[in-house]
């Protein structure tokens, strides 16, 4: 990458940063996939013509189509970013290939197993050991909130209080929402937050920070293995499907799940109508005007 359009990288990544709330993780992607679009142009991205974008379909052709599409991606927001600043005049980015993507469908546990998995971490809780309890709690909040494991484990310790059905909560690209609790999450909190030193900044403490993604995982795949669940088959975020299935099986609203979810596209949340499609049809079926009628 030459000297000027890794200055009008840098100008663009802070723009994603101050006006869209972009992650580090998500500056340092999309430098990478800059970086490796140079590359493969040979030549600065910031002056690359249709031609040049075009041969790009065919020296990524070894690449999976979500990387492709990601990369794509990348590049169309950064031409986006050079017209608007008056870098450049023309978009050549139609010329960037477009692969066709597939939403690969979650997986999902039923709600018997997970009924087997709560079943576990409450009678492992029964007991009061500090590490049980705790584990009941992360276990009622990813299930009964939805929330994502970065949002779980660095939950402030003051977050969630008795009597409030609900915390705000900032989340992907700084967006906030609404995460509903359950009156069995906020006793599960409760019984955890006595074993939480009250010097503590994190409601689940680990070392001189928080609780670790890495950890969490491992404790949900243990109490799965435990229930006789596939631990493959079990992550935190399958927890977080299961919530979202399940309430839409039991009648929840696509936007209200999209709200829950913190999702910025309904698309996204749809996904969960592919996974549920049998109940959909018989719920047309049963309640549409015209199906009544034709009966």
């Amino acid at each position: 990458m030459t000297g000027n359009d890794r200055a009008l990288v840098d100008r663009f990544l802070d723009m994603l940063a101050a006006e869209a709330g972009a992650s580090r993780h998500t500056l340092a992607a999309y430098r990478s996939d800059l970086g490796r679009a140079a590359a493969d142009i040979d030549g600065p991205v910031s002056g690359a013509s249709s031609q040049d974008l075009s041969r790009l379909g065919e020296r990524w052709s070894h690449l999976a189509p979500a990387t492709v599409a990601r990369r794509s991606a990348a590049l169309r927001r950064f031409f986006t970013f050079l017209i608007d600043e008056g870098v450049r005049l023309d978009d050549p980015s139609a010329a960037l290939p477009k692969p066709a993507l597939q939403r690969p469908l979650p997986r999902v546990l039923d709600e018997d197993e997970v009924t087997s998995m709560f079943e576990i971490a409450s009678s492992r809780a029964a007991s009061g050991e500090p590490t049980a309890l705790r584990n009941l709690a992360l276990l009622e909040l990813l299930y009964g909130s939805g929330l994502r494991a970065s949002e779980l484990t660095s939950l402030p310790r003051g977050s969630i209080r008795k009597g409030q059905p609900f915390l705000i909560l900032r989340g992907k690209g700084s967006k906030e929402r609404l995460v509903p609790i359950s009156s069995r999450a906020e006793t599960a909190v409760e019984q955890w937050r006595a074993h939480v030193p009250a010097a503590s900044t994190w409601l689940f403490p680990s070392g001189k920070g928080h609780l670790s993604r890495v950890r969490l995982f491992q404790i949900v795949r243990e109490i799965a293995a435990e229930a006789g669940i596939s631990p493959q088959r079990v992550s935190p975020h399958v927890l977080r499907h299961a919530f979202a299935t399940h309430l839409l099986a039991n009648g929840a609203d696509l936007r209200v799940l999209q709200s829950l979810l913190g999702h910025s596209d309904i698309g996204t949340t749809q996904i969960y109508t592919h996974v549920d499609s049998g109940r959909l049809v018989e719920m047309v079926n049963a309640r549409h005007p015209l199906a009544s009628r034709h009966r």
